[in-house]
């Protein structure tokens, strides 16, 4: 009898020396993509101190552990956090404070949107983005005579969609001192035929503009990063890389993240600056929580829409142009021989097939004996087939599918059909690079990473056009295209180890989507949205 009263008394011991763990949240009832290796499921996981601390197969996790809060999935599917490889996240925030011109239909509409503007919102500078000509009826790139009538006094600089063309009037014109005689390498001031500037500026030239204008205030910038900070969280995105960043605004993104002023995670590419160089390159490589400062962005050519992207041939609709580079080859290969002595990464925007190869053969000289550098070709838009091969040796392609919808209406214009073949050939990319980061190049596209997830699956755009999708050989898998949102974005930025993947070990950044992302209905998918987002364990949606 003495010991059957004992041994009730030695199990309440035991259970009492070996309680559950205690863990800040388990989710069950799941339907996870890990995103891991294996691209395997899961129904429950755990997570503590903003990592994940298991991930079960089958079970709900709470017999294992004592959770301090609870959630019931109800069958939803859940993703790790999205990471837009490519956007330009501050200048997604600055452009909710200037005139509004994507969609416009025409030049006229574009002078109306303008006006309205400035009536509700007078300042002494009018500044606006978002116009592209080839939606016009008239594809053509306008003159500045409306400006120069509707504002005579004060400065109207119109952005282009893609941010590699502006529309000026007189006024700013005469202030940043652009002349007849005005010559420029690296872009295009556009002419009339007696040799008067049309008011379109085409890369380089428009940098004697932005040193003109007046500069944000601090204040300014902080306003416009918490508001695309709030944007992109809300479509899910928990990382985003900016594509080309000053020493003023990575510092501001820094202070502002170390208060939890703001949230997002982010990778920064250094704006190609000597000053920027200078700096960077002789501090080092920059990693907080939330802040990774390790890559340079380049620019190598143009846009395509603007014919600025540099050809080997020239272009289809547009006898004897070849485009232009912003970096010339001798530059770019010595840059890339300094940059190739640090730890940085040199991120490069190619679009015409001529500067892809410039690109990818500097590369090539720079990287040799070296081992995953993972440098990137930021576009790689147009390639000649024979160039291809180039993406087997490391280097990282990195595409925003989106662009290859938006464009394919004009697009084999631009190049002619027998070019085409090597546009916006994702999955070319992927074989030969075995892996692609993929991104959305906001605000020059839409911000939702679900548009991206749809263009590269059904190669369609919000039209339904075209019928049965866009040149489909290049299409990706719904797997491709959700790990190159995920963990092939995360590789492309250094940060597999931490981030990209449902494992445990890497920090809590996750979304309960609205529906299965790979089972929904194809013409579903620019319906979905991030219902729940978490960031680092912690529900900030």
């Amino acid at each position: 009898m003495k010991i059957i009263k004992v041994l009730p008394f030695l199990f309440l011991v035991l259970i009492a020396c070996n309680p559950k763990e205690e863990v800040d949240l388990i989710v069950h009832n799941a339907n996870i993509y890990t995103v891991d290796e294996g691209f395997s499921k899961a129904s429950s996981l755990a997570i503590k101190d903003g990592k994940f601390i298991a991930v079960s197969e089958d079970g709900d996790l709470t017999g294992q552990f004592m959770a301090k809060s609870q959630i019931d999935a109800k069958g939803k599917t859940i993703v790790p956090g999205l990471i837009d490889a490519h956007c330009h996240f501050y200048g997604l925030g600055m452009n909710q404070r200037v005139v509004d011109l994507v969609g416009t239909q025409s030049y006229d509409e574009v002078i109306t949107r303008v006006l309205d503007f400035h009536e509700k919102n007078p300042s002494n500078v009018v500044l606006g983005r978002g116009w592209d000509q080839n939606d016009w009826e008239i594809k053509e790139f306008p003159s500045k005579a409306q400006l120069d009538e509707h504002f005579p006094d004060i400065p109207v600089v119109l952005e282009r969609v893609d941010g590699h063309a502006y529309q000026v009037n007189q006024k700013a014109l005469d202030m940043a001192g652009i002349t007849k005689e005005t010559q420029i390498a690296g872009g295009e001031i556009v002419r009339a035929e007696d040799g008067s500037a049309t008011g379109i500026l085409v890369d380089a030239p428009m940098g004697l503009v932005d040193a003109v204008m007046p500069k944000p205030t601090k204040e300014t910038q902080i306003i416009a990063l918490q508001q695309a900070d709030s944007i992109c969280l809300d479509y899910g995105l928990t990382t985003v890389h900016d594509a080309g960043l000053h020493r003023n605004v990575i510092e501001l993104i820094d202070s502002l993240q170390q208060v939890d002023a703001l949230q997002i995670r982010m990778y920064t590419m250094v704006s190609n600056t000597p000053e920027n160089l200078d700096y960077f390159l002789n501090k080092g490589i920059i990693k907080t929580n939330k802040l990774n400062v390790r890559s340079v962005k380049v620019y190598g050519d143009g846009a395509l829409g603007s014919r600025g992207a540099t050809l080997k041939e020239p272009y289809s609709d547009k006898e004897g142009h070849f485009g232009a580079m912003i970096t010339p080859a001798d530059e770019m290969e010595a840059l890339a021989q300094r940059i190739v002595k640090t730890d940085y990464q040199m991120n490069t925007h190619a679009i015409g097939d001529s500067a892809n190869i410039v690109v990818l053969r500097a590369y090539e000289k720079a990287l040799e004996g070296q081992s995953d550098r993972r440098w990137r070709i930021e576009h790689a838009q147009i390639v000649s087939p024979i160039d291809f091969d180039y993406f087997e040796k490391g280097i990282i392609p990195s595409v925003q599918p989106t662009h290859a919808t938006s464009d394919m209406y004009w697009a084999e214009d631009r190049i002619g059909e027998e070019r085409m073949h090597g546009a916006y050939a994702f999955k070319t990319l992927l074989d030969k690079a075995g892996t692609v980061a993929l991104g959305t190049d906001f605000p020059v596209e839409r911000v939702s990473p679900f548009l991206t997830y749809y263009a590269a699956v059904a190669r369609k755009d919000l039209d339904d056009y075209p019928e049965g999708g866009f040149q489909m050989k290049d299409a990706l898998s719904r797997e491709e295209a959700l790990r190159g949102m995920t963990i092939w974005a995360a590789h492309s930025g250094f940060e597999e180890n931490e981030k990209g993947s449902i494992e445990v070990g890497k920090v809590a950044d996750f979304i309960i989507l609205s529906d299965d992302i790979m089972t929904v209905a194809a013409e579903q998918i620019p319906n979905l949205e991030a219902e729940q987002v978490f960031l680092g364990g912690k529900q900030i949606k």
